[in-house]
């Protein structure tokens, strides 16, 4: 066979090669979650915010220093799950004593619908904030009417990692959270998202000498 015809063939073979890896990586199944179980099963929780609550759009700040929700662990067996995470309805978090960072504008923050939590045992291990569409409005009133509302196109994810402890903990950092804003002057307008930023402490209301735990 001739040089040419050799270095054809062996350039066939290696792109041939190539092709059967790709198509075996890309049809490779994605791992699976671990388990998790959330325990004392059907105990109910109480989240406080410890600190301040942000939630920023555009160059606009929304700090409050009051937020609380409820929600109950679900009863055995759906506190454990052996391929992912466990998830529990909470109530609409409520929040009071609000401030913005634009002089002379008061805000209202109000929640609304279907909200849930849900948590996912690992390192650390992980949380996820479900936010109903249009669960939570701030309106700004004073020298600028603002409106901004979150999840405006359906329900949205907000990312969060949970510590356990005496009592546990559930942070947000940074997170991501899709927005529209209205309003005239001064308002953030062209914000699609808003950077959400809180730490809640989570103690166990039916049994305040138990902690709310996330293991395997």
């Amino acid at each position: 066979m001739s040089r040419t015809r050799t270095a054809l063939a062996l350039g066939m073979a290696a792109a041939a090669a190539l092709t059967v890896a790709s198509a075996t990586a890309s049809a490779a199944p994605s791992p699976l979650a671990g388990s998790t179980t959330v325990t004392p099963a059907g105990h109910a929780f109480k989240a406080a915010l410890t600190g301040k609550a942000t939630l920023k759009a555009g160059s606009v700040t929304v700090t409050c220093s009051v937020s609380v929700s409820t929600g109950s662990v679900p009863a055995a067996p759906g506190n454990h799950n052996a391929a992912g995470a466990v998830s529990s309805p909470i109530t609409p978090p409520t929040y009071s004593s609000c401030t913005s960072s634009m002089p002379g504008v008061t805000p209202t923050v109000t929640t609304s619908g279907a909200w849930a939590v849900s948590m996912q045992n690992g390192s650390p291990v992980t949380a996820t904030m479900t936010v109903p569409a249009g669960g939570l409005v701030v309106h700004t009133s004073g020298l600028a009417t603002c409106t901004v509302t979150a999840a405006p196109g359906g329900a949205a994810s907000v990312p969060g990692s949970w510590a356990n402890g005496a009592p546990s903990s559930l942070t947000f950092s940074n997170a991501s959270v899709p927005v529209t804003v209205t309003g005239g002057f001064g308002c953030p307008t062209s914000a699609t998202s808003s950077t959400f930023n809180a730490v809640y402490l989570v103690s166990d209301t039916t049994d305040p000498a138990q902690q709310i735990t996330v293991t395997p």
